[in-house]
């Protein structure tokens, strides 16, 4: 009995010292698991420096002058906006620490009641919750990559790992910050990323202004943002909102009442697709982005062309003078890193005016889809070879094969050409593929149609569409209002503002006028209206034609001969003043493109983009001041700190009289009576002054008109993708018929909106001593002399 007594005490001790040591060995294996955790052994630990400063990608957005959000620039899946807790809706906190966490406010991110719940749930296989806390799930966002498709034992790692990232975000950050932040970060499908962006693409709002039902329908989205899409699965969308609504309920944040009349409401979105295709500036955006991540220009990495068109001397000018230009790889952040447009979420505030580019998109929509574009079907209606030109070939069989020829050209400029020639298929059955009918979307000015047709037929029926580019630009101060590079970016990608390069006919004009009135002509000085032969360095004649009779072998006044457009008096300024002076002026007055200085270029022969003729009328607005446009007036770093600033370049490139004698003579466009400007008066009844200019090229290739006000230059070019897509007439296919109306219409929109203040009637300004007579009428015409060449003007001017 004794020996019995005696060894219960010594097992007793024995089960409680196997108790401690494997409770003490517990401890120090869950110490040293966490222990291991923290310092990275087991799986990726962020540096504390890292999660004192988490690297979000944040979009960056272009801000009009006006202050509306115009568009971004991002990664896809990155499009995401810093804002702050201010910034949320109290009807969005409540919900989310409703739903997801509602003793957010008392852990310190590892919830155990919840985790606890969690492990009974996985035990008994009842759907009791998650055990993550809302700091648990931030953790996960910002630094585990793929939390999806691994193993269990990978997963349980990666839990751990987040437990003591989220124990190290508590510490760094305040209960409103870690929200902000997993708002921020959450990625709600539809090119959705973070809490500002989803309230603009499913509600058109800010996350301030949400109401209960839809910040309840966003905090549902969180469980599974595909499963509970509301384009794609509006009923499930709404089972899942009415469960956070109850939640919110069960919390006591709303009433019974107030949750029985919410979980009736239908999902309402007011949804607004994200891509950098769609928008109110895709063109600029674009632009944008090429133009400020550009790289310092190396004459090896241009093609022969792009130097002979003097592609690469606008780029090096503008690196050496323009700081917008490549600003992403001339600036660097405190960490001596160059900015990015795709994750430094800077703010652009941009000179476009939102209102003015909404009228002019307006504008070009209405002319070209009411008027132009429906003339080019009618015409091309019967046309084996459409929608290309008869002057393609001599014969109908010679024109469809130059038809085919330029079909395959374009086709050899797919993206899909090149991918499947990179992938090694064979010519014949890459003409099989583009060949063969396929579902497919195409462009009208109705909208998108769904049909089926092969790729090559796609390519001929999207040829039919006339293009066109316009830009609108201060020219006292640079700033660009409206920016429309073409008419649906979606389809039609090539810029017409800046990269696209056209004759630029007739509009040329103004240039070799600006020679004249600099040597001492006025717009009153006389010419002799008949034909004339001028010869060129090699001594080729050149002898140019003219579109009418109208007052043939008399003298007219140079403002008349602007007027109408007159090649006889344009090849008689050029005889007196030579291609190569009005070249060089031409480029003074800021147009970069390479110019073949011929006889025939005072009709229009070089290719210029609307950009740069915009920039040059700018000269006659602007007292014969060349002002750089400017597209960008300030640049912000995402905590809303000025990192950059933008004021134009400016140059006196011709006197402020000559200025001013332009502008009369561009004003005769206008006002005389047959001039080729003369509808904004007779047709759209303009009051005002404003100077124009209209353009046409050979063939009715392109169509052009400038407009100038005192505080508003306009360049509006309209044609084919290819020249030889074009009108068969003049009467459809002039300037003043394609391009002129486009600005009419949208001036007439400018003018009417009294909150941008622009004054039909405001004039020109007069330079101080300018006392030149500009009344033609006023002078008595003198006799012809008998060399029919010209007579002295009556004020004593040749």
């Amino acid at each position: 009995m004794k020996e019995t007594k005696s060894k219960q005490p010594t097992s007793y001790k024995k089960y409680v010292l196997l108790f401690w040591s494997i409770f003490i060995l517990g401890i120090a294996a869950v110490i040293t698991l966490f222990w291991a955790i923290s310092k990275g052994y087991l799986g990726y630990i962020p540096p504390i420096q890292e999660i004192e400063s988490p690297k979000n990608k944040y979009e960056t957005q272009l801000i009009s002058s006006d202050n509306v959000v115009l568009g971004s620039i991002y990664f896809q899946g990155e499009n995401r906006t810093k804002i702050n807790y201010n910034d949320l809706s109290p009807y969005l906190v409540n919900a989310l620490i409703s739903t997801e966490d509602i003793r957010f406010a008392k852990h310190s991110g590892i919830d155990a009641k919840g985790i606890l719940r969690a492990v009974t749930g996985v035990v008994t296989g009842r759907n009791s919750g998650g055990g993550s806390t809302i700091t648990q799930q931030l953790a996960k966002q910002l630094y585990t990559e793929n939390a999806y498709n691994v193993s269990f034992i990978k997963r349980i790692f990666q839990k751990l790992n987040e437990y003591v990232i989220a124990v190290q975000l508590e510490r760094f950050y305040t209960k409103e910050e870690i929200l902000t932040m997993y708002l921020n970060k959450f990625d709600f499908n539809n090119n959705a990323t973070g809490i500002q962006t989803a309230a603009r693409v499913y509600f058109n709002t800010t996350p301030k202004d949400l109401k209960i039902e839809e910040a309840a329908m966003l905090v549902g989205m969180l469980q599974n943002p595909t499963l509970y899409n509301p384009k794609r699965f509006p009923e499930k969308t709404q089972k899942r909102r009415n469960i956070v609504l109850g939640q919110l309920k069960n919390a006591d944040y709303i009433s019974t009442e107030e949750f029985d009349s919410l979980k009736t409401l239908p999902i309402v979105l007011d949804y607004h697709k994200v891509d950098h295709k769609v928008g109110p500036i895709p063109y600029f955006r674009e632009f944008i982005r090429q133009f400020m991540t550009a790289e310092k220009p190396l004459k090896k990495n241009y093609r022969g062309w792009d130097i002979r068109s003097g592609k690469y001397l606008a780029d090096s000018i503008s690196w050496a003078t323009n700081p917008l230009y490549g600003w992403c790889n001339k600036n660097f952040k405190p960490d001596g890193s160059n900015y990015s447009l795709y994750t430094d979420g800077l703010k652009i505030f941009t000179t476009i005016d939102s209102r003015m580019q909404k009228y002019a998109q307006q504008a070009m929509y209405k002319h070209l889809s009411e008027d132009v574009q429906p003339k080019f079907f009618k015409q091309e209606a019967n046309s084996p070879y459409a929608p290309y030109s008869g002057k393609i070939g001599s014969s109908d069989k010679e024109r469809i094969e130059r038809m085919h020829e330029f079909l395959e050209r374009a086709m050899q400029n797919t993206d899909r050409y090149r991918r499947l020639t990179a992938a090694g298929v064979k010519r014949d059955s890459i003409l099989k593929i583009f060949n063969t009918p396929v579902s497919t979307t195409v462009f009208s000015w109705n909208g998108d149609i769904d049909t089926v047709m092969s790729p090559m037929d796609s390519i001929r029926y999207m040829k039919y569409y006339l293009r066109s580019g316009m830009m609108s630009m201060n020219p006292l101060n640079g700033h660009v209002k409206v920016y429309v590079g073409g008419i649906d970016y979606s389809y039609f990608q090539y810029d017409m503002v800046s990269l696209g390069h056209r004759q630029v006919g007739s509009t040329i004009k103004p240039f070799l006028y600006t020679l004249a009135m600099q040597e001492g002509y006025t717009p009153c000085s006389r010419f002799l209206n008949a034909p004339i032969t001028i010869y060129d360095d090699l001594g080729r004649p050149w002898t140019p034609d003219n579109s009418d009779d109208d007052r043939l072998n008399e003298m007219v006044t140079l403002k008349w001969g602007l007027a109408k457009s007159n090649n006889f008096i344009s090849a008689r300024l050029m005889n007196e003043f030579k291609p190569k002076t009005l070249a060089d002026l031409i480029h003074s007055m800021g147009i970069t493109s390479s110019i073949d200085a011929v006889p025939s270029m005072c009709l229009g022969t070089p290719d210029f983009s609307v950009k740069e003729m915009v920039k040059a009328y700018g000269v006659f607005a602007n007292h014969g001041v060349m002002t750089d446009p400017v597209f960008v007036t300030r640049i912000e770093d995402k905590d809303g700190n000025i990192i950059a600033t933008f004021s134009p370049y400016k140059k006196e490139v011709i006197h402020e009289n000559t200025a001013y004698l332009m502008l009369n003579l561009l004003q005769g466009v206008v006002d005389t009576p047959g001039g080729t400007g003369g509808r904004l008066r007779f047709k759209y009844h303009f009051r005002g002054p404003i100077g124009g200019k209209t353009g046409t090229t050979q063939d009715q290739s392109d169509g052009w008109f400038m407009g100038v006000l005192p505080n508003l230059v306009t360049g509006v070019w309209v044609g084919g993708e290819e020249r030889s897509i074009r009108f068969n007439n003049i009467t459809n296919g002039q300037g003043a018929e394609m391009a002129l109306p486009i600005f009419a219409l949208y001036l007439k929109s400018v003018y009417a909106d009294s909150t941008l203040g622009y004054d039909p009637m405001e004039d020109f300004e007069k330079p101080a001593g300018f006392n030149t007579e500009l009344d033609c009428d006023k002078f008595t015409v003198p006799a012809q002399d008998e060399t029919g060449t010209k007579s002295e003007s009556p004020d004593n001017f040749w």
